[in-house]
């Protein structure tokens, strides 16, 4: 059995096949940020479903060192790079209709800042922070053409403070959440982008795009220390000040553009089938 990522379906999967003596292997594996409560629930999620796997795939190297800080047999370590990047890189090369979309208000070539959030830990004050954040964004670009674009997640203690706090701002897009074709291409036209989103955070360098995470730790580190995003917290005159600096940006920009994705390079998923052909030719041996 395979799971991927830190949802309580991924440790769900890893107890079943435990219970069942069925060999598991975990995508994403060794994900950290030393923090059992930040994210909450999915640091101790990831934790406990690479206790049960019997094959790690990690996405990065640092990925692979927390594993072995921890005790983890070597063996059980396979560098994959991350299958969101697979998915991603071949989601990014379709051509896509933005007239035809629901997007098609967003077709006229403004420059987007695109905005999710939606953690457990940015319920209340930081969720509120965030949303003043970019009120104040909106009203200080309204005039420069920049549009604000953000898919609500459809929990109301997110959806209830984002649409008291920006619905009807001139500039400012509130839709519901997005396919994942749509929120590619979304992703590729954007000037930047706020989130306290794990995948955003991988996927997004793929383009260049610079990231801000709306967070005070990150178990993706790497994108932080290549310098394709930084970490701006919830507060927000903090948030204001960072995201100005980069859509003011022009010879120089703050945030490194078009670099390496550090999370995978397209290839994560034939790395894991090999892996799993040889593990399967050892057994049936």
């Amino acid at each position: 059995m395979l799971a991927q990522g830190d949802t309580a379906t991924a440790l769900v999967a890893g107890l079943v096949a435990y219970y069942h003596q069925c060999r598991f292997g975990h995508v994403e594996a060794g994900l950290r940020t030393g923090d059992k409560f930040r994210p909450f629930p999915e640091e101790m999620n990831r934790k406990l479903a690479d206790t049960v796997a019997d094959a790690l795939f990690v996405p990065t190297p640092r990925a692979r060192d927390w594993l072995l800080r921890e005790g983890c047999d070597a063996g059980r370590i396979h560098l994959t790079g991350n299958t969101v990047i697979d998915a991603l890189l071949e989601i990014a090369a379709r051509p896509f209709e933005w007239e035809k979309s629901r997007l098609a208000s967003l077709a006229n070539g403004a420059r987007l800042v695109l905005i999710t959030a939606h953690r457990r830990e940015s319920f209340g004050r930081p969720l509120w922070e965030m949303c003043e954040a970019i009120r104040e964004l909106a009203a200080g670009y309204r005039q420069a053409g920049v549009q604000f674009v953000y898919p609500v997640h459809l929990n109301p203690r997110v959806k209830q403070p984002v649409h008291e706090r920006l619905m009807g701002l001139e500039n400012v897009t509130l839709v519901e959440p997005l396919d994942y074709v749509s929120m590619v291409h979304l992703m590729k036209r954007a000037s930047v982008i706020l989130t306290d989103s794990g995948g955003i955070q991988e996927e997004a360098p793929s383009f260049g795009v610079p990231v801000l995470i709306l967070r005070d730790t990150t178990e993706r580190p790497e994108g932080v220390e290549a310098g394709v995003a930084r970490l701006v917290g919830t507060r927000r005159q903090r948030i204001v000040a960072e995201t100005r600096r980069v859509l003011n940006a022009s010879l120089r920009p703050p945030i490194a553009p078009h670099r390496t994705s550090p999370y995978g390079d397209g290839r994560a998923a034939a790395r894991i089938v090999s892996v799993l052909l040889q593990s399967g030719a050892r057994h049936s041996g």
